[in-house]
């Protein structure tokens, strides 16, 4: 089995994805936390399709990205995000970093939602936060957004961000107490970073 196939299991698994061929990505797991956010005075309650629809995506991006196929990531993206980031601007700036994505395997800590949030074209957002732990004791953490403009329409990528964190930075598994601090990332529940 080729590396790139095991790295898209492992991403597929971590994702709490199943492998086999479905109409639909599976849910996360319970361990993801979740947060919903609507308008003042709306109900919202995101649903199971709308959960694997967007996870379905994330996965998608992140597993592209992961194979260094950058034509298809970059395909994912909102065509607004895609006019402010050029495409070879865009794929310079991943491929100077070439260990970020390489291995695949991310872990998802929390989805917050967000239905047509103030300032920004209407819609579905779902926002995944995730870390990455890589075997040599580096990582990754950051979060990807995806928007959905109306209901049974795709979701794109709208926004990412990506700090990565060297060995020399980490203490028992976690980022330094002077690292911590200014990762615009969230690593869960009473880990303080400037997210």
């Amino acid at each position: 089995m080729s590396s790139d196939r095991l790295r898209i299991i492992a991403t597929a698994v971590l994702f709490g994805l199943a492998v086999p061929a479905a109409a639909q990505s599976p849910l996360l797991g319970p361990e993801v936390e979740r947060v919903v956010n609507a308008p003042e005075g709306a109900s919202f309650v995101p649903d199971a399709a709308d959960e694997s629809d967007a996870m379905g995506r994330v996965a998608s991006y992140t597993m592209a990205l992961a194979r260094r196929d950058f034509a298809s990531a970059y395909a994912m993206l909102r065509l607004s995000f895609q006019a402010s980031n050029p495409r070879l601007e865009w794929e310079t700036n991943l491929r100077k970093r070439e260990t970020l994505w390489a291995d695949g395997i991310i872990r998802v800590l929390r989805l917050s939602w967000y239905q047509d949030p103030a300032g920004q074209p209407p819609g579905l957002y779902a926002a995944f936060d995730f870390r990455g732990d890589r075997a040599d004791g580096t990582m990754d953490c950051g979060y990807v957004v995806v928007h959905r403009a109306a209901p049974g329409s795709g979701f794109t990528i709208v926004r990412t961000d990506t700090s990565e964190v060297p060995i020399e930075m980490m203490e028992d598994g976690i980022p330094k107490a002077e690292v911590l601090r200014q990762l615009p990332c969230y690593l869960g529940k009473g880990i303080a970073t400037a997210f």
